[in-house]
């Protein structure tokens, strides 16, 4: 075993090098999915659209990469890992300058680019934590794991900052330019380093699958995303209800089938149901904190888009570093303790946003953004690393394309559960005590790091599943 631990799957001289352009992918992935909340006023006023309207730049892109990202652990069946990786950078780098090159009269060409963009992210984000898998030793895939997760945690850490940035300096086109620089050089890491580590099976593709498939995961996650768009509910019913029970359908079918789209028996094995239970609810604390925090600080306590994103720019940096750091202390005590100690350092953070007013300091906002930022890479590497080791070698690219769409279709549920809170508890506080605007905003923002708060104790309790040491073979594993 201690030998076995020593080796990777696919023997490469420098596998950081070779998942370069997958880490640029996915940053860029990420952040594209959580710096528009901060653009979204100047795009309203430059596209002379509204609200609703404008938040189809989300909206689109998630439901893009809901119903790409099922797809991934097929297609690498098929199709080698390389020419994969080139075609999704190429994707964005494409979308990319089509957003930015959007005129201004034509707020199509900008949602265009934006799902182009998403079907990037929807085959970077699995592709990533596969290969990962297949490249370094298992004595490192904490060490992997957590620069996978800086990559994906600090991009929506960093997005405001960044964008706000850009916003103040320049506009908001800078963004979708910055976007296409940094594909271009991840185009040019892939096309060196990247190897491709999979045998080609080639499985025959089952139509009915591929179809509820698309209608399902797109189905969820275009009908959650409706369900805060003002007369938008009887839409958002007929499509959840449609998704609902495609996918009821689809999995139902994965689960009998020789040749599955993907191999759901990955969530029979407990240490990997336990680990992404846990990554769910800490990806929603995230997201929920990131779409809260900003415009909190904009519309709440009055300060402008790029003070904001520095304000939020310290608590980025400590989540890159301790995403790091978790990832190192895995591999050396395993991930029960780390991720009860983030989960604790999260819930600190949430009550100390809970406790923000129009007349909170700036010093109090930073350390509790700080202590939030702490406590979810401490609960995420371990989590992921976790769960991902717990699968066998046939069942790698599933598990992590099923972790990967959970976060999407979880990632839409939140959205747009925080919009719903925050808007109710507007409504609340205006209706009740003569609150102006931005003590009402900030009265709604409350009502999502609640909810945030309970994501983090439904966590909590699932921790309690989880085994010390990551890799070892699960009974029911044993069993398939």
């Amino acid at each position: 075993m201690p030998e076995n631990r020593m080796k990777a799957r696919v023997d490469v001289k420098h596998p950081n090098l070779v998942m370069l352009g997958l880490y640029l992918g996915a940053f860029l992935g990420m952040l594209s999915e959580t710096s528009m909340n901060i653009a979204l006023p100047d795009l309203k006023e430059t596209f002379q659209v509204s609200a609703s309207t404008a938040q189809w730049l989300v909206v689109g892109y998630m439901l893009v990469i809901g119903i790409v990202l099922p797809f991934t652990s097929l297609l690498l069946k098929w199709i080698p890992a390389k020419p994969m990786v080139l075609f999704a950078l190429t994707a964005f780098f494409i979308g990319s300058l089509i957003s930015g090159f959007a005129p201004a009269s034509s707020f199509a060409i900008l949602l265009i680019g934006r799902m182009i963009q998403g079907i990037s992210t929807g085959l970077v984000l699995p592709m990533m934590f596969a290969v990962i898998l297949e490249v370094f030793p298992l004595n490192k895939i904490g060490f992997a794991m957590g620069t996978a997760t800086l990559v994906v945690m600090f991009a929506p850490a960093i997005g405001p900052t960044l964008a706000g940035a850009f916003i103040g300096a320049l506009s908001w086109r800078w963004i979708f330019f910055f976007f296409a620089l940094v594909a271009l050089v991840a185009i040019v890491a892939a096309a060196i380093w990247m190897v491709n580590p999979y045998t080609l099976l080639r499985p025959k593709i089952d139509g009915l699958s591929c179809l509820t498939s698309i209608l399902g995961f797109g189905g969820i996650v275009l009908g959650i995303s409706l369900i805060s768009e003002p007369g938008m509910m009887a839409g958002a019913i007929i499509a959840l209800v449609v998704g609902i029970v495609a996918v009821a359908f689809y999995s139902y079918r994965q689960l009998h089938m020789t040749n599955p789209v993907i191999d759901l028996h990955a969530l029979g094995i407990k240490q990997f149901t336990v680990g992404t239970i846990i990554v769910m609810m800490n990806f929603s604390i995230t997201l929920a904190a990131m779409y809260l925090m900003p415009q909190e600080l904009q519309q709440g306590l009055g300060i402008k888009a790029a003070v904001a994103g520095l304000i939020m720019l310290p608590g980025g940096v400590v989540n890159a570093l301790m995403s790091l750091f978790a990832g190192r202390l895995y591999d050396s005590i395993g991930p029960k303790l780390l991720v009860r100690i983030g989960l604790v350092l999260s819930m600190v953070g949430l009550i100390m946003l809970f406790m923000v007013g129009p007349d909170t300091s700036i010093a109090f906002v930073i350390a509790a953004h700080i202590i939030l930022m702490l406590g979810i890479p401490t609960t995420m590497s371990p989590a992921q690393s976790s769960a991902l080791a717990a699968l066998p070698q046939e069942l790698s690219t599933d598990g992590s394309t099923i972790l990967n769409t959970l976060q999407q279709v979880v990632g839409a549920v939140v959205t747009a559960v925080a919009t719903i809170l925050l808007s109710t508890g507007q409504q609340h506080a205006l209706g009740g005590n003569g609150s102006n605007h931005a003590q009402a905003f900030v009265a709604g923002s409350r009502y999502g790091f609640v909810f945030a708060f309970v994501l983090a104790v439904i966590a909590m309790i699932a921790s309690f599943g989880i085994k010390q040491h990551a890799g070892e073979p699960d009974s029911k594993a044993e069993a398939k």
